[in-house]
């Protein structure tokens, strides 16, 4: 016995002897296949995510596609200047901000239906109300906003029920600023909240059920349970969504909203992402769109920083 532990003693300490660039050759001889299957993943961060950061610095020039990054000539902070002289930078940052806020007050939804969905008694019919919560996530974007744009036309279903039990008029209501905001909101709801509950359904699946055992016993009940055990061992998760969720506040989905809006409501509807589109895209502005972009960028990693920062100071969870 004390061979052995003298032998493993003398091999720990042979590794500490080797040098860095020894020890990656000699975990790298060990491992290579592990080492090969990540690869593809290495090649397509560097190629699709850090490879277009390069691309950032047209930000800070007059960018030329003829003359390339060589020749274009570095103006400095001149386009982001000219971003916050815009007249349309605080309806921009309104929009942004107000349809991000109230995404986030939707963000206790999918929480609500993975309790909901946990408390069923019959599994049979939960697994039936997940699969009819999970099927809107699959549906195409463009379809889902056709389906949108049939269903709130004129002659649209929703349109003719909220005339019928409201006396709205029968008229287009994506054509009017004040029911954008309704209708993206309801409709991103719908799309994403059974999506968003797989993650608590999973948390809560890796519950010990002697908690709920205990608690039984000491006369709690089902609510009890919920209160005093669900909810706190779901926090872990429900702060780093959270978390997650404030680095995207920015990030609004454009995608669905340039299929939706309409220059009658970009007073309501345009946000800072569509702007970048029909300023980069369509005007061909690449250094200004390129600045507003990464305006975008900075913001949300703030606030990405921040909320980590307040989450760790008041619960000691955070995503770093």
């Amino acid at each position: 016995m004390k061979k052995t532990g003298g032998s493993g003693q003398e091999m720990a300490l042979n590794v500490r002897k080797l040098s860095f660039k020894e020890r990656v050759v000699r975990d790298f001889q060990h491992n290579w296949m592990l080492y090969l299957m990540m690869l593809p993943i290495i090649i397509y961060y560097l190629i699709f995510k850090f490879g277009p950061m390069f691309g950032l610095s047209i930000a800070f020039m007059d960018y030329k596609p003829a003359k390339g990054f060589a020749g274009s000539s570095w103006v400095g902070l001149k386009h982001f200047k000219n971003f916050f002289g815009n007249y349309y930078f605080g309806r921009l940052l309104r929009n942004t901000i107000r349809i991000s806020v109230f995404s986030l007050l939707t963000f206790p939804a999918p929480i609500i239906l993975a309790l909901l969905l946990n408390e069923l008694k019959s599994k049979r019919f939960a697994k039936w109300a997940q699969t009819i919560t999970y099927i809107p996530h699959f549906i195409s974007t463009v379809v889902i906003c056709g389906i949108i744009v049939k269903l709130t036309s004129s002659t649209g279903g929703i349109t003719t029920i909220l005339h019928t039990l409201f006396g709205i008029e029968q008229e287009t209501l994506l054509n009017h600023s004040a029911y954008f905001l309704p209708i993206y909101i309801i409709s991103d709801l719908w799309q994403t909240i059974g999506w968003n509950s797989i993650i608590y359904l999973s948390a809560l699946a890796g519950i010990d059920q002697e908690l709920y055992d205990a608690a039984k016993v000491d006369g709690a009940g089902r609510f009890k349970q919920v209160i005093y055990i669900t909810i706190p061992s779901l926090m872990p998760t429900i702060i780093i969504m959270l978390i997650l969720k404030m680095g995207k506040i920015f990030d609004v989905g454009y995608e669905k909203i340039m299929l939706l809006y309409n220059p009658s409501i970009y007073d309501t509807a345009d946000v800072i992402n569509t702007y970048v589109y029909r300023k980069g895209l369509i005007d061909a502005q690449y250094s200004y769109s390129a600045a507003v972009g990464l305006f975008n960028c900075v913001v949300s990693f703030a606030l990405v920083t921040i909320t980590n920062k307040l989450s760790k100071k008041a619960s000691g969870n955070g995503l770093w």
